[in-house]
């Protein structure tokens, strides 16, 4: 049985190359794609990235809110370990 998984994402479009990984304002993964912010090109990107990255697939992969921002919540279904590997992309908390 698998669990949805729902987390918060800060998107970089038009990025040199792309990559998943690092934290943004505390608890957002960070997801740089070389697509543009144009016609849900991004979008597409960033889901493209977060299957690779979490080894599902694309269709597995929704964004919640945000469509047109920066700043999105997306959600995953998948196999069990989905949270574990979103704690090893987002690296370290912040220390005090």
């Amino acid at each position: 049985m698998t669990t949805p998984l729902r987390f918060a994402i800060r998107v970089k479009p038009g990025a040199r190359r792309e990559s998943v990984g690092g934290r943004w304002a505390a608890d957002a993964l960070i997801v740089a794609v070389a697509a543009p912010a144009v016609e849900g090109k991004a979008n597409e990107a960033v889901r493209r990235a977060l299957a690779t990255a979490f080894a599902v697939r694309r269709q597995d992969v929704t964004i919640v809110t945000g469509d047109r921002g920066r700043d999105k919540v997306v959600e995953l279904a998948g196999p069990a370990g989905l949270a574990a590997r979103l704690a090893e992309l987002l690296g370290p908390e912040p220390g005090p």
